[in-house]
C-alpha cells in the first residue's frame, strides 16, 4: 500500500546522490525544491475556496484549526502561532493540534498517528465546532490520526479541507476542500519534510494571510494589526503608519500616540483629518477596514 503511495516512491534525479560532491548534492536539492511553486501554484483555485470557507467561519465567530501529525503538525501549530504576533488575533482564532501533544513539536511522536480515535478525541478536547473550520494537514493523505478527526468535523457540520501530496488520497475523498499540490517523490525517498512540507508551509501561509487579509487586516501591503507592545514593535508601527498616510516619521509618532498607540486608527486619522473617536467609530462600523472606512 505505502509503497505505491507518490511521496514513497524513488527520485531518479536523486537515485546516486550519495556519490556526489556537495554542491552537486545541494544543486539537485535545489532543483526539486523549484517544482514546490508550481505544484502549489495549480491547486490555487482550490486554496481560495479554503481561505473564502475560513472568512465565512470568521465573520459568523468561527474558528481555524489544523491538524497533522510529524512535519505536518509541526507545520500546522507553527502556522497557528504566528497569527497572533502578525494580525494581533485572539490565540484562539488560529489553532494547531499536533499527534502526540505538545512535546511532540520537538521529540518525534509518530506512534500516536495510527489511531483515528485519538484524533477524534484531541478535536473535540479544543471544543471544535460546526461553526469553525478543519484543515487536515497529511502529505501521505492517508494518516488516520487526520481521517479520525476529519470524519468527526463533518459530523458536526463543519467545513473541512485536505492538504496531501498524494493523488486522489483518502484525506482529498474525505474533505469538502481537497488542496492537492503533487511535488513528486522527495530526494530522499519518504522523506516528506522536504518538497511535501515545503508546499504544505506554503499553502498554510496563503490559508492564513489570505484570510486576514479578506478580513481586513492588512491596508496596501502593510500589517496594519500590529500591536507596539516592545520596542521592535513599536518602530515598525510608525513607520507603517508614515509609510500608510505619506507623513514624516515624527508626525507619525504623533498621529500614534493620539490614536492610543492604533496602528489602525492613526492611519485613518492621518489620511481623513478624523478626531480619533470618528476615526474609531468608522473602524467599528466598517469591521476594521480602513479603505472601506476611507471611502466612506
Amino acid at each position: 500500500m505505502l509503497e505505491q503511495l507518490l511521496t514513497e516512491q524513488s527520485n531518479p534525479a536523486s537515485a546516486s546522490i550519495d556519490a556526489l560532491p556537495t554542491e552537486e548534492v545541494l544543486r539537485i536539492i535545489n532543483r526539486e525544491d523549484q517544482k514546490v511553486a508550481c505544484a502549489v501554484q495549480a491547486e490555487i483555485s482550490a486554496i481560495a475556496r479554503a481561505v473564502d470557507a475560513v472568512v465565512a467561519a470568521f465573520q459568523q465567530g468561527g474558528r481555524l484549526f489544523y491538524i497533522g501529525a510529524g512535519t505536518s503538525g509541526r507545520l500546522g501549530v507553527l502556522d497557528a502561532s504566528e497569527c497572533p504576533p502578525t494580525f494581533s488575533v485572539p490565540p484562539d482564532m488560529v489553532q494547531g493540534i499536533i499527534a502526540g501533544g505538545e512535546s511532540a513539536l520537538s521529540r518525534a511522536a509518530e506512534t500516536t498517528e495510527d489511531d483515528p480515535a485519538i484524533g477524534r478525541h484531541d478535536l473535540t478536547a479544543r471544543g471544535f465546532t460546526g461553526r469553525d473550520v478543519l484543515v487536515g494537514i497529511a502529505a501521505s493523505g492517508r494518516t488516520p490520526y487526520v481521517l479520525g478527526a476529519v470524519a468527526e468535523a463533518r459530523r458536526l457540520g463543519a467545513v473541512t479541507v485536505g492538504i496531501s501530496c498524494t493523488p486522489d488520497s483518502e484525506l482529498s475523498r474525505a474533505v469538502e476542500i481537497a488542496i492537492t499540490p503533487l511535488v513528486g517523490p522527495e530526494v530522499v525517498a519518504g522523506s516528506t519534510r522536504l518538497k511535501s512540507g515545503t508546499a504544505q508551509k506554503l499553502v498554510l501561509n496563503m490559508l492564513s494571510t489570505g484570510a486576514f487579509i479578506r478580513m481586513g487586516y492588512v491596508y496596501g501591503n502593510l500589517m496594519v494589526n500590529v500591536q507596539p507592545k516592545n520596542t521592535k514593535l513599536v518602530d515598525r508601527a510608525r513607520r507603517i503608519v508614515a509609510l500608510a498616510t505619506g507623513v514624516p516619521y515624527p508626525r507619525a509618532e504623533e498621529l500614534l500616540a493620539s490614536s492610543g498607540n492604533s496602528v489602525r486608527t492613526a492611519i485613518l486619522m492621518g489620511k481623513s483629518g478624523m478626531s480619533r473617536e470618528e476615526a474609531e467609530r468608522r473602524l467599528a462600523e466598517t469591521g476594521g477596514r480602513i479603505s472601506k472606512a476611507l471611502a466612506e
